[in-house]
């Protein structure tokens, strides 16, 4: 089934790696976004399937943004999940409990993502 993600990651790598893999290897379409408030904006105007948001960026980070999003009657329903690095156990759980749909570590398996993100999301693959 095809899909639309959007990438919300201020690290322009990270951005091209999902991209490309989601793209080429699920048929998938990738949105990128660099910040928190282009991407609330462009989860707005697109509405895609899901959201792979990072956690640490500058001026927005993850967790302020996913409530921005869930604030908004246009993107509050898009399921979120969050790619971070470098968290502790009582990082993950906290933000567990801000309503994303699950956690991708980095460094992650670009060849796997797909399956990954349709996994959390109870997507048939």
């Amino acid at each position: 089934m095809h899909r639309k993600i959007l990438i919300i990651d201020d690290e322009k790598t990270i951005q091209e790696v999902v991209k490309t893999a989601l793209q080429v290897l699920s048929g998938w379409t990738a949105l990128t976004a660099s910040s928190g408030n282009a991407g609330v904006a462009l989860a707005e105007a697109e509405t895609p399937d899901a959201i792979l948001l990072d956690v640490m960026m500058p001026d927005m980070d993850g967790p302020q943004t996913l409530k921005a999003l869930q604030s908004d009657v246009r993107s509050q329903a898009i399921p979120v999940l969050f790619l971070t690095a470098k968290m502790t156990v009582p990082d993950l759980e906290k933000l567990r409990t801000l309503g994303a749909k699950a956690i991708i570590t980095k460094p992650f398996d670009p060849i796997k993502l797909a399956s990954m993100i349709s996994q959390a999301l109870g997507w048939p693959e």
